[in-house]
């Protein structure tokens, strides 16, 4: 089937033929001619499976045949994508512009770690389609500077992103702030149950697509364990990338501070690689990705905030440094490679102390993964397993380490500086513990996701409030990311930074 049987326009079949696109993917065939009927929406898919499009393609059709402002008049805001980080925000906007170039619409994106003002002057000239990350449209909406009150169509994207960093509070505050008569959409990698809580609370009779299994892994991934020493597991990788000649690999670490270490051990090595982390400026994160992409770049060493950020085609190779704490991360992480029917290698080191964790994995995705043993890499079979988040600085494993408090109050979603998540039962001023999280709370890294105390619930009545209880919906306190990142603007006080 080809694109032409799904209704869309004539510019924008034009535009995908231009961009090289043949076939639809699973959740385009589905989600297209859903989205275009106006219905609400919940959909979800395997990371790389093109719900991009699924979304965008549709929703620039809806807006381009609907009443449009007249000429002359200002444009309002008519659709609003919320995503999670920085990156995935920025990719987002650019396929919307991309689809779009035949289409008089206008898009931008926002979110922190730059400067404000251009965006409020995108805003003034008048915008149809924003791409935002939630902290920054809070500073806008706080500013005055956007009006949502035109919002025809929401789009939730990587939802379970969202609630597993804390946003339900900020999700809540725009919720109030859109008209209760506008299409929904909520699309999600994984289909878990606070999901559909939150479409339940969200969704009006919605449509609901999943094109594969939750939380599975795509059969174009080859999966491997490597078993490994933690204080071997830098020179195995070293040796894996010279033997097998690879390049762009895409590594993620638990920590910052252990991908800026790994980074700096592997050019050392002779093997071009930089580190990508909340902690670096906006500007440091798009030259390494640019690089990366370019393939001028090696390694790219990343902790979760790029799990859902980085789209390039045809990455051949991702490589858990650390196992991540939450298993459906490593669903996430490995969603990288592989992604619209190319194929790719994920290789897992492993050491005695993640073995539990591997469980969880293995149990998650419902197969065991394959397990290698590479010569002159042995693992020590008297090794004992310590606790991730007991171990010292110290050794080659890049696990996690003990906070390090009183390093400055954390900030929101990308405001750069060094903020970091504070460690379960920190003042809120707590200070930057470098990636390491509580052993109270055994969630995993997450991308950009550092949040404030949480916010007050604000509960409108409509269909569009959601839980009145936000815990009821998370279970306890908005997780924070571990220090990898941040929500996407500076704390009150703070703008313009």
């Amino acid at each position: 089937m080809s694109f032409d049987s799904l209704g869309l326009s004539e510019p924008l079949l034009r535009a995908v033929n231009e961009l090289g696109y043949t076939s639809p993917t699973p959740i385009q065939l589905q989600a297209i001619p859903a989205v275009l009927n106006g219905g609400d929406l919940l959909a979800g898919a395997q990371t790389g499976t093109g719900k991009t499009a699924g979304f965008t393609l549709p929703i620039l059709q809806r807006l381009s045949q609907m009443s449009p402002a007249p000429a002359g008049a200002k444009r309002h805001v008519r659709a609003l994508i919320l995503t999670p980080t920085r990156e995935l925000a920025a990719q987002v906007e650019e396929s919307v512009r991309a689809y779009g170039k035949y289409l008089k619409l206008k898009s931008t994106v926002m979110f922190g770690g730059v400067g404000i003002n251009p965006q409020i002057d995108a805003l003034k000239r008048g915008i149809d389609i924003v791409v935002a990350t939630p902290g920054r449209l809070l500073d806008h909406m706080q500013q005055k500077t956007i009006d949502l009150s035109h919002i025809e169509i929401l789009v939730l994207d990587e939802a379970d992103r969202m609630l597993d960093m804390g946003f339900i509070h900020d999700i809540k505050r725009v919720l109030a702030k859109l008209p209760p008569k506008r299409q929904n959409l909520l699309f999600s990698a994984t289909f878990s149950d606070e999901i559909k809580t939150l479409a339940d609370n969200l969704l009006d009779s919605p449509a609901l697509i999943e094109v594969a299994r939750r939380n599975t892994t795509a059969e174009t991934v080859a999966q491997k364990i490597h078993p490994v020493d933690r204080d071997k597991k830098r020179e195995m990788l070293t040796h894996l990338i010279k033997r097998h000649n690879w390049f762009q690999v895409l590594v993620f670490t638990r920590t910052k501070h252990g991908a800026n270490r790994l980074a700096e051990q592997l050019g050392k090595d002779g093997i071009s690689a930089l580190a990508i982390h909340g902690n670096k400026s906006q500007s440091a994160r798009t030259r390494a990705l640019a690089e990366f992409k370019d393939q001028t770049l090696q390694v790219l060493v990343a902790t979760d905030i790029a799990a859902r950020g980085i789209d390039i085609d045809q990455l051949p190779h991702v490589v858990n440094y650390d196992l991540p704490n939450v298993p459906e991360d490593y669903v996430h992480r490995i969603g990288r490679t592989g992604r619209a029917g190319a194929t790719g290698e994920a290789v897992s080191l492993v050491c005695v102390d993640e073995h539990q964790l591997l469980k969880d994995i293995e149990r998650l995705i419902k197969r065991p993964i394959p397990q290698e043993v590479i010569e002159g890499f042995e693992p020590d079979p008297n090794a004992k397993a310590e606790p991730i988040q007991r171990r010292s600085q110290g050794g080659g494993g890049g696990g996690q380490r003990s906070p390090r408090q009183g390093q400055g109050a954390p900030r929101r979603d990308g405001a750069g500086g060094n903020g970091g998540a504070k460690p379960a039962g920190a003042k809120p001023a707590g200070g930057n513990n470098n990636g390491s999280r509580s052993s109270q709370k055994p969630a995993a890294a997450k991308p950009n996701g550092k949040t404030d105390a949480p916010r007050a619930a604000h509960s409108n009545g409509q269909r569009n409030g959601l839980s009145p209880n936000p815990g009821s919906l998370l279970g306890g306190k908005p997780r924070s990311e571990g220090g990898n990142g941040r929500r996407d603007t500076p704390r009150s006080g703070q703008r313009g930074r």
